[in-house]
């Protein structure tokens, strides 16, 4: 029997005490429905989609604030797929456009530079959504224009960083037995950015890569290691102790940490970062916004902590589906509830 064979006979067979483990990427999330992991896995093994997807912890009123910068004349909001469809107070980036309003999608974040240099009679308004991952490429969107003298191009930011939501779960009821650490934010944080975590709260993190094997070995670390500290990295190929200083660098000159609202949490102090104060010229409107509406009956804010899983929020499936989606949750192809919906999983 390979080594892989005993990994997957171990999880397939475990029956120790219960075990509750958390992905907190995004990208885990999809790729765990992908390649049904979940029904590999004993009935004493439980994995927990975290706050991991970026548009899904966006507050809605930063959405309200991008549906009312779309619908002034001579400006145009900018922004990627999944954000289009997540509902403000009233009404999406999508219903906004519908209704006459400028939005245009993206594909990549230096596109906005081009298209604001060549259009100077329009202010364009980038929303800059995201974790670590994405930070670097905000800043180097803003470094280019500021080289090109470019005065028409703004950033909404709902920027967000992970050790402090994740230590928001542990002191909320989690009651997390291990983290599987996000692959793309530890290539820019290093994977040390958990050490301290690990040890405040004795529960093991394990860096983890997105192909199927990877996650089932990061899996069986994490049961192996349950109530015990430790930090172990099995994305090396990508992910290194420090991180990547560059753009760790490139992100402190244009951004500062600061407080943040996450859907269904509340603010949490320093888990966020917003323009510094030098750069407030091409700021567009980014700071208050903080109020969260969640639709009637929509329960992503306990999805998101792992209170509940998606198949226990009453509208799971029902009148919550992908293409009539209430909540962030099932938007998003990075969301749980989506994930969940798309490969039928029960648990």
């Amino acid at each position: 029997m390979s080594d892989f064979e005993k990994i997957i006979s171990f999880l397939r067979e475990y029956d120790g005490p219960d075990v509750r483990l958390m992905e907190v990427c995004g990208t885990h999330t999809g790729a765990i429905a992908r390649n049904g992991i979940p029904s590999m896995l004993s009935p004493h093994i439980h994995l927990i989609s975290g706050p991991g997807c970026p548009v899904c912890v966006t507050v809605t009123a930063v959405i309200d604030r991008l549906v009312e910068l779309a619908e002034k004349e001579n400006t145009v909001v900018l922004t990627f797929g999944d954000l289009i469809r997540v509902k403000g107070t009233t009404k999406s980036l999508a219903d906004a456009k519908a209704d006459g309003g400028h939005v245009e999608m993206v594909y990549s974040p230096l596109d906005t530079v081009r298209m604001a240099q060549q259009d100077p009679s329009r202010e364009y308004v980038f929303a800059a959504i995201g974790f670590e991952t994405t930070t670097p490429v905000y800043a180097m969107v803003l470094q280019e224009a500021i080289e090109k003298n470019i005065h028409n191009l703004k950033l909404l930011t709902s920027l967000k960083t992970m050790p402090n939501v994740i230590r928001w779960v542990c002191e909320n009821g989690g009651n997390i037995d291990g983290f599987i650490a996000p692959g793309h934010v530890s290539v820019i944080t290093g994977s040390r950015a958990y050490e301290e975590l690990s040890q405040e709260f004795q529960i093991p993190f394990v860096v983890a890569g997105f192909e199927g094997p990877q996650l089932l070995a990061t899996i069986y670390a994490l049961t192996g290691m349950r109530g015990h500290a430790g930090v172990r990295n099995l994305y090396r190929e990508a992910v290194t102790p420090e991180g990547n200083p560059a753009a760790q660098e490139m992100v402190n000159r244009y951004f500062e940490p600061s407080d943040a609202s996450w859907r269904g949490m509340g603010t949490i102090a320093g888990s966020g970062m917003t323009l510094r104060k030098e750069y407030a010229q091409y700021d567009a409107g980014s700071y208050g916004l903080d109020e969260d509406h969640m639709p009637a009956g929509c329960s992503c804010a306990s999805v998101l902590t792992g209170k509940i899983s998606p198949v226990q929020c009453p509208l799971f499936g029902r009148s919550c589906t992908p293409d009539n989606a209430h909540g962030a949750c099932m938007v998003s192809t990075e969301g749980s509830c989506y994930n969940y919906f798309i490969s039928g999983r029960k648990d």
